[in-house]
């Protein structure tokens, strides 16, 4: 894989890093985080399907080899929620009366 590459946990997809949600079980505590800290890390798609997947299967923590607390799930949906686009601000021209 070339420099800054990572794959997704669920798909298996391979993209750079930025496209990537990072879940990190943080070195030195044990807890598990998102975006920041040294230690393990997953990287998760930012899509529901891998997203589903992932807490359906415990995917994330087995790779971690952490528990994955249930607040961190709902912040990973939040955030999925938050990228998703209005569909009417994607620059459709509204019909005529």
């Amino acid at each position: 894989m070339p420099p800054n590459y990572r794959r997704c946990l669920i798909c298996r997809r391979v993209a750079h890093r930025s496209e990537f949600w990072r879940i990190v079980r943080v070195a030195h505590s044990g807890s598990v985080q998102l975006d920041q800290g040294m230690g393990r890390s997953a990287y998760l798609c930012p899509c529901a399907d891998c997203l589903r997947a992932a807490q359906r299967k415990d995917r994330i923590g087995r790779s971690l080899k952490s528990p994955v607390p249930a607040p961190l799930y709902d912040l990973l949906w939040q955030r999925l929620t938050a990228r998703v686009p209005n569909p009417d601000s994607l620059g459709n021209p509204t019909p005529p009366e």
